[in-house]
């Protein structure tokens, strides 16, 4: 049963004029599930129903054009079939009960012509160190494009484009993802950023395109329908910020008066003294995503324990990823103490199909 000590994640918390039952939140995680064209489908809108009962769904990184495509059955939000087939999943998450943002995520270096049948682009012409994942298996990353001003204002624009079409398909806002080594990451980073323009340099530079996609997507939607996704410190494909310690206070600062539904920090620790300084400069909602370990098996908790320290830690709700994935009724778990289903083979994250994704048992109804 709910003790005194979890009983702050049941309480009830408003995002802009969004009301949230609860303060646990389904964190966005890449599933494969999409069509061949980005098209999400009908499994996508089980997968999400099934899961309506978090507080709010941030739907999987979503790709807002062509070029931003990271790897293949990604799905996008910038045709009319994308948009007819989100509008299908936040229908039956709607049903539910449930209410749902999308995640916009341009994947920069972190793509391939095998995916999306053109040259990734980037703030540097620097390759990801790494392989990229293609449907012929993993190839050799290539040297993206340097972007251009006049890409940099392209790119705004698709950001924009792809807001717009989300609420059109029936989402309550978009998630701006400038974390986890994608474009607006690579632009913040010092090791993926070496421009000599007003988009490089600096911090007040590298911090420039984040802000200026926020500030155009808040001004087409809404600043109530817009949240930014930051992970200060994580090197996930290739990333070295180089000068975390300056570079988030100064972009939160920069964001901190628009009124943003909020900020989501990825692998967020209480007991940090930069998570406590970005806390005490963001005035709205502080959405904390807890470091449970990243390729290692969950805590049998699901995460529950971490959600209690952060919630007291100064975090207003929390967001988690594989506790969700594989518990598609989690709140109620969590709200009973009842076990939960362990992750499986984590390979079945990412191979499409139903095993993994909509097979994971929901507990028995209670007799009465």
């Amino acid at each position: 049963m709910t003790n005194a000590a979890d009983s702050a994640l049941f309480h009830p918390v408003a995002i802009g004029s969004l009301e949230l039952p609860h303060r646990l939140v389904m964190a966005p995680m890449t599933r494969n599930r999409a069509a061949a064209d980005g098209t999400p489908t009908p499994l996508m809108a089980t997968y999400y129903a099934q899961r309506a009962s978090a507080g709010l769904i941030i739907a999987e990184a979503t790709t807002p054009s062509r070029v931003g495509q990271t790897y293949a059955h990604i799905p996008g939000i910038y045709t009319d079939a994308h948009v007819a087939g989100w509008r299908a999943v936040t229908g039956a998450v709607a049903a539910a009960g449930g209410r749902m943002f999308l995640q916009l995520q341009h994947g920069g270096r972190v793509g391939h012509p095998d995916n999306s049948g053109l040259t990734p682009v980037a703030p540097s012409p620097i390759p990801l160190p790494g392989p990229v994942h293609t449907p012929t298996g993993a190839q050799d990353a290539v040297v993206p494009l340097e972007m251009s001003t006049v890409d940099i204002r392209a790119t705004i624009a698709d950001f924009v484009s792809a807001a717009r079409n989300a609420i059109a398909a029936g989402f309550a806002g978009v998630e701006v993802h400038s974390a986890n080594g994608y474009l607006l990451h690579q632009f913040l980073a010092q090791n993926t950023n070496k421009r000599t323009d007003s988009y490089g340099g600096a911090v007040a530079n590298r911090i420039r395109f984040t802000v200026e996609v926020v500030e155009a997507v808040a001004d087409a939607i809404g600043a109530e329908r817009v949240g930014v996704r930051i992970s200060p410190g994580v090197s996930v494909n290739g990333i070295d910020e180089g000068d975390t310690d300056d570079l988030y206070p100064a972009l939160v600062t920069a964001l901190a008066d628009r009124d943003l539904a909020y900020l989501h920090y990825v692998f967020a620790d209480p007991d940090h003294a930069l998570f406590q300084r970005i806390r005490a400069l963001w005035p709205g909602v502080l959405i904390a995503n807890p470091n449970l370990g990243w390729g290692v098996p969950l805590p049998e908790d699901g995460g529950r324990q971490a959600a209690q320290r952060l919630l007291a830690g100064g975090a207003d709700l929390i967001s988690l990823g594989r506790s969700f994935l594989a518990n598609p009724d989690l709140v109620e778990r969590f709200r009973t103490g009842a076990l939960l289903n362990p992750v499986r083979d984590a390979y079945l994250m990412y191979v499409g199909g139903a095993e993994g994704y909509t097979d994971y048992p929901a507990l028995a109804p209670a007799a009465g």
